[in-house]
């Protein structure tokens, strides 16, 4: 949950997901789009304006063939035997949700995939796929709904791929994140998770609590990464349509804060104004690429980076202008050069077109330095409850050592050193750590120290120089822990383990390793950061037995 790349969050941009940290090595160049929700429906003044939002526009260099295969799709051949046919419709009852989002039915005992369905309805569907085990299936009609289905808020929700379950209750949503968190651990990590039977009798296992929600999720994101397309009359901005580099332009998006959007519809207009390209994906030219703006919740300051093919911008002068008049939110604007022809978005070059190179922002007591390029938790709401629940299940004194692996820009760390005798952070993303020593200066924190490198090969390394750790915390990309330094971990035989992961099967799979080393898996807590999504963060206790 930290780093460059923003390896907690779910991807907006469905065709460049990052997600948290794919490659922690590359993830300095690459920034992932999230997403989140809900605890109750919105206003209808906090709904979007629907007059342009929804309108699909193809931006210059996305072609079908950056959507399918070699231009269409390819048929294969029909699989003999099965239960159900292509084009064949059916109707059948949804027994589950799978960890993409998509109802879970069977056909004769064939399972079924079918976006947009909800586990306890029944439905009538049309097969659009098969393979031998499973198919997909598009839904046509609800026979019966479930009582967790919702009317989605979002006008484009239907078109845009970035917000997966808006069409489930909160609670809805809630339950089911917890239920995706004990299945992993049970059918993954082959561990017992206490249960209540209906006298009320308690197995012994691991506690999963209830999913910690957001009082007020909708307008949550402290930032937008907005690609940039043209169309008649000038530029366009948005998300991409789900599977595809078609964008979805868009006025208002219910999970961005208020101030993003107003910032990207501003920037869009004065470029179209002004006469600014957008960037063409297949002939390399054109020149603004994304938009991207941060918005610090706590002290109000935004800054707005350019990210441009190319260091020369026409009308510059014009156009920082125009955008310090229109938006005194604004205390940064930066440009970022990627002349590379990639999807990721971020080049190797920023600089500061006018204001500060920083923005500064609080998670609880900690101040943080916001720039361009560094990683900084997009729901700070709920940051701050994950970080909380971290520091209570490291259980700490102030006499402790603490060692924070894959520490990131130093977001954990700092928390942990407002209770802990030392903190040693270790990352490998070097910029990650020129930023958290940065932002231990700023809050003036002298008992925690960072390191540069892989926390498999760093910490050992400290091991050899006396250094004993009372709680190891580690917060991992998706992929997990490394096996080295899950035996680095049983090595060093702290009292307890903190894991903090935004992926429960490999949280599963890492806690089975802890567990057959000595560990005992005391309790796991989920918690939403980004609801509306499939996606769940958890935070579990291991004690040593």
């Amino acid at each position: 949950m930290n780093i460059y790349e923003e390896r907690s969050e779910c991807t907006l941009s469905n065709t460049n997901r990052s997600g948290r940290g794919k490659n922690r090595r590359n993830s300095a160049a690459s920034q992932g789009q999230g997403n989140a929700s809900a605890s109750r429906q919105p206003s209808k003044s906090s709904r979007p304006s629907t007059r342009q939002q929804g309108k699909e526009v193809r931006p210059q260099g996305a072609s079908l063939s950056a959507v399918r295969p070699n231009g269409r799709e390819r048929e294969s051949a029909p699989i003999e035997g099965l239960p159900v046919s292509k084009n064949e419709e059916t109707v059948i009852d949804i027994i589950g949700m799978n960890h993409d989002g998509e109802g879970v039915g069977r056909a004769n005992g064939y399972t079924l995939f079918v976006q947009g369905a909800l586990p306890g309805e029944t439905v009538r569907v049309r097969v659009m796929k098969t393979k031998k085990q499973y198919g997909y299936a598009k839904l046509l009609e609800i026979v019966k709904a479930s009582p967790d289905r919702v009317s989605a808020p979002c006008p484009i929700y239907d078109q845009c791929g970035g917000c997966q379950i808006q069409h489930m209750s909160y609670a809805g949503q809630l339950a089911w994140k917890r239920q995706l968190v004990v299945d992993n651990l049970q059918r993954i990590g082959k561990l017992n998770v206490l249960v209540e039977d209906e006298e009320g009798a308690e197995q012994q296992g691991i506690r999963v609590l209830p999913t910690m929600g957001m009082d007020e999720p909708w307008r949550y994101r402290n930032k937008a990464q907005v690609p940039i397309g043209a169309a008649e009359g000038g530029l366009v901005g948005g998300f991409y349509a789900k599977g595809s580099h078609r964008i979805i332009d868009m006025e208002s998006c219910l999970i961005q804060h208020e101030h993003n959007d107003e910032v990207v519809a501003k920037v869009k207009e004065l470029g179209s104004h002004l006469g600014i390209s957008a960037y063409n994906e297949e002939t390399g030219r054109g020149l603004l690429r994304h938009v991207v703006v941060k918005k610090a919740f706590r002290t109000g300051e935004m800054m707005l980076v350019l990210v441009t093919n190319g260091r020369d911008i026409p009308h510059k002068d014009a156009w920082i202008g125009s955008i310090r008049e229109a938006i005194p939110h604004v205390a940064s604007i930066c440009q970022n050069v990627n002349k590379k022809q990639t999807n990721v978005i971020f080049g190797d070059e920023t600089r500061v077109l006018w204001g500060r190179d920083v923005i500064y922002d609080y998670i609880g007591d900690v101040q943080f330095a916001i720039s361009a390029r560094s990683f900084y938790q997009v729901n700070p709401v709920q940051t701050e409850v994950l970080y909380g629940k971290t520091v209570e299940y490291a259980g700490l004194s102030g006499k402790e050592t603490v060692i924070d692996a894959y520490c990131g820009i130093g977001t954990i760390s700092l928390f942990l050193a407002q209770h802990a005798d030392q903190v040693y952070g270790v990352e490998i993303v070097p910029e990650a750590i020129e930023d958290a020593r940065s932002n231990a200066m700023l809050n003036e924190m002298k008992n925690v120290k960072f390191e540069v490198g892989a926390s498999e090969d760093v910490i050992p390394r400290w091991k050899e120089q006396g250094i004993e750790a009372d709680v190891i915390v580690v917060d991992p990309p998706r992929k997990g822990c490394d096996p080295r330094l899950l035996d680095t971990i049983l090595e060093m035989k702290p009292e307890r383990v903190v894991y903090v992961s935004c992926n429960p099967s490999t949280l599963a799979r890492d806690l089975r390793v802890l567990e057959d080393g000595g560990y005992r898996t005391v309790e796991v807590t989920p918690v939403d950061m980004f609801p509306h999504t499939v996606h769940v963060e958890s935070v579990a206790m291991l004690v040593r037995s």
